[in-house]
C-alpha cells in the first residue's frame, strides 16, 4: 500500500539554500587572499609566487603559526622544532604496526587522533600553545607516513637525520637514500605550495571542530579525515590513473574527446574557485618537466602536456590546470606510491590547519548554520498493529 499524500512544506522565501554554502562568507580570515577570476594566491599577504621560488617550507610553517616571514633566530627555531620532533615514538610504532595494512591516510588519521593521547597538555589551546603543537605534528606526521610506508614493505622505520630539511627528511625516511639538492627543493616547493588554500573542506572541517571547544588533535583529525575523501584530496592520485589510461601523447586527445562527449570530468583540471589556471600549477609544471628529464622518463609529462593541448578550447570555459595536474607525476617519478598522494598533501596542509584552528580558537563562536526542512508534513502517529 502506498504512504499517505502529504504536502510538503515550501521553503519560506527568505530562507534561500546555498547548496555546498557556495558563495557564504562565514568569518573574517587573515590567513590566505584568494583571487579566482584573476588567479592570485596570497599567504598572509605574500605572493604565491614569490614564496615558491623564494622561500622554504620552514619559513612558510613560520608565516602560517606566527603571521609573518621570520628572521633568522627565528628560523633556526622553527628549524629546531621541527629537527625535535623528527624521531619516531615507541609507542607510535607499535600502533603503526598494528595498522600495517591500513590505507595510508586511514592510518595518518588514526595516528594523529593518538598522538594526542601523549600530549601532557592536550587541551591547552593558548597561542604559544598551539604553536607548539602546530610545529610537532608537522614534523610526527612526516616521520609516521614514512614509517608506516616502510613497515608495510616489511622494512625497519629509518632513524632520522637532523641536518636534512623538513622536505628532504621527509623522501630520506620514506627511501632511505638522501635525496639531491633539486629533489628536495622540489619536494620542498610542493609542500610550499598545498600548505593553505583558504575554507576548503578539510579547513571548514578543523574550523567547525574548534569551534566547540574540543582540543587541537580533535580539529586536526577532522581535518584530515575531509581531505580523505576523493572530492578533495584525490585529485592527484586521478590524474596519474589517467595518465596511465592514457598510455602514449598520441591518444591523448581521444581521451579528451571520450571524455568530454560522455560529460566526465577530465582529471586535473577546474577548480570551486579558480576560473583561470590554478596560480600553483606553474611552479610544478616546469619542475616536472626537469624531473621527467633528470628520471630519463618523460613519457609521463609528454602525456601530461598533450592533454593540456588537447584541453584548450575549454579554458575559455573556465577549466583549467589545477595544482593537482602535475603533483601526481612528481610523486610517481619521486618513487612515491600512489596511495601516498594524499597523506603527503595532507603534510604540506597541517600548517595551515593549524593556523585556521588557532585564527577559529581567538575568534569564539560556535558554527551552527541551519537547513531549510523539506522532509513530510505534520503527522499523525500511529499505533504499529494500524501501520502498512
Amino acid at each position: 500500500m502506498s504512504a499517505p499524500e502529504t504536502a510538503v512544506p515550501q521553503a519560506p522565501e527568505e530562507a534561500r539554500v546555498q547548496r555546498g554554502l557556495k558563495g557564504v562568507h562565514f568569518a573574517r580570515s587573515g590567513i590566505s587572499d584568494i583571487d579566482g577570476r584573476a588567479g592570485e594566491l596570497r599567504y598572509r599577504g605574500y605572493s604565491i609566487h614569490d614564496l615558491a621560488e623564494h622561500a622554504t617550507f620552514e619559513e612558510i610553517c613560520h608565516l602560517m603559526l606566527a603571521g609573518d616571514l621570520p628572521t633568522a633566530a627565528q628560523l633556526a627555531q622553527v628549524k629546531a622544532g621541527l629537527a625535535g620532533n623528527r624521531a619516531l615514538r615507541p609507542q607510535m610504532r607499535s600502533l603503526l604496526e598494528s595498522l600495517r595494512d591500513a590505507h595510508p591516510m586511514t592510518v595518518l588519521r588514526t595516528a594523529v587522533s593518538a598522538f594526542g593521547a601523549y600530549d601532557p597538555t592536550p587541551d591547552d589551546r593558548s597561542p604559544a600553545a598551539l604553536v607548539a603543537k602546530g610545529i610537532a605534528l608537522t614534523s610526527q606526521a612526516a616521520t609516521l607516513v614514512a614509517a608506516h610506508h616502510r613497515l608495510r614493505r616489511g622494512l625497519d622505520p629509518i632513524e632520522p637525520d637532523t641536518s636534512l630539511s623538513h622536505a628532504a627528511s621527509f623522501l630520506y625516511l620514506l627511501s632511505g637514500e638522501r635525496p639531491s639538492a633539486e629533489t628536495g627543493r622540489l619536494m620542498d616547493i610542493d609542500l610550499i605550495l598545498h600548505a593553505e588554500h583558504g575554507a576548503n573542506a578539510s579547513s571548514f572541517a578543523a574550523r567547525v571542530v574548534a569551534a566547540t571547544g574540543a582540543d587541537f588533535y580533535a580539529a586536526m583529525t577532522a581535518a584530515i579525515g575531509a581531505l580523505s575523501g576523493p572530492a578533495h584530496g584525490g585529485a592527484a592520485e586521478d590524474v596519474m590513473r589517467m595518465v596511465r589510461e592514457i598510455g602514449d601523447p598520441e591518444q591523448a586527445a581521444a581521451y579528451v574527446r571520450r571524455q568530454r562527449d560522455a560529460r566526465e570530468p577530465i582529471m586535473g583540471f577546474g577548480h570551486r574557485v579558480y576560473r583561470v589556471e590554478d596560480p600553483r600549477a606553474r611552479h610544478l609544471r616546469s619542475r616536472a618537466e626537469a624531473l621527467s628529464r633528470e628520471k630519463g622518463d618523460p613519457r609521463w609529462f609528454a602525456v601530461l602536456q598533450a592533454v593540456v593541448d588537447a584541453m584548450r578550447p575549454y579554458s575559455r570555459l573556465g577549466v583549467n590546470v589545477n595544482v593537482d595536474f602535475y603533483a601526481g607525476v612528481i610523486y610517481h617519478l619521486q618513487g612515491i606510491p600512489q596511495d601516498l598522494f594524499v597523506p603527503v598533501f595532507a603534510l604540506g596542509r597541517i600548517p595551515g590547519w593549524t593556523a585556521h584552528i588557532a585564527e577559529q580558537v581567538e575568534d569564539d563562536i560556535l558554527i551552527r548554520p541551519l537547513t531549510t526542512y523539506s522532509g513530510e508534513g505534520p503527522r499523525a502517529y500511529q499505533p504499529i498493529a494500524e501501520r502498512s
